[in-house]
């Protein structure tokens, strides 16, 4: 019996990785897919490449699709300053990149179908403090109808699953997870700035930091820092 595929949208960060490795222990083949969207730093995308690399995945598409033309985020937005030490207090951040991940599910639909793919596996979370309106589990479900109503397979009768695995994880839950899965944590880019070494500074840093120490595992955190959120 052929293996059963599934999509991973691999951004390069850790939840996107442990996402990846869930997929595989979940019993599939990984298909990766990744984003070049405009952001400021191809550093998540070098780490996409190693995590591929780390869990055999052995095709991983980069595609071109610049977001960041038309600005509406700071992460695409380099005028724009990456709120650090928890001062971005908005209910939906400032990184927030308007349509990212609707664009980034349609792309991964339409190579699923392509490649026979029954799955799509995302890092997608809606618990620790993003408050984006494309991370939540209505999003997903509207979503997931969609997928139905919009692919050959999905009016045949077998549309393409969504699965967001760490939608309603803890960032420590997620922790604990990708060492129980294996994924190379120190391979992982989390940071929201470019550079040799996270910034330790940004939400996102911030909250990763936390939760490795938290979980108890404070060598991978940021060095000499000692976050709280």
């Amino acid at each position: 019996m052929n293996t059963p595929q599934a999509v991973v949208l691999l951004s390069g960060g850790l939840d996107s990785a442990t996402a990846a490795a869930q997929a595989q222990a979940d019993g599939y083949g990984a298909i990766a897919l990744s984003c070049r969207y405009g952001q400021r730093h191809s550093r998540e995308l070098e780490a996409a490449g190693a995590i591929a690399q780390h869990l055999k995945i052995t095709q991983h598409f980069i595609i071109d699709v610049n977001l960041g033309q038309w600005g509406g985020s700071s992460l695409t937005d380099a005028a724009t300053p990456l709120a650090q030490d928890g001062s971005d207090t908005a209910s939906i951040p400032a990184t927030y990149v308007p349509g990212r991940n609707t664009v980034f599910i349609a792309l991964a639909l339409s190579l699923a179908e392509a490649q026979g793919a029954t799955a799509i596996y995302l890092g997608i979370n809606a618990v620790d403090y993003s408050g984006y309106p494309d991370c939540r589990p209505d999003y997903l479900a509207t979503y997931q109808q969609l997928a139905a109503l919009s692919s050959r397979v999905g009016v045949e009768g077998q549309p393409i699953q969504l699965v967001a695995p760490l939608v309603m994880d803890s960032k420590v839950d997620i922790v604990r997870r990708a060492v129980q899965l294996g994924v190379p944590i120190p391979l992982t880019w989390s940071c929201y700035a470019g550079g040799d070494a996270p910034c330790g500074r940004c939400d996102s840093c911030r909250i990763r930091d936390q939760a490795l120490i938290t979980a108890g595992y404070p060598q991978w955190a940021t060095p000499n820092l000692a976050p709280t959120v």
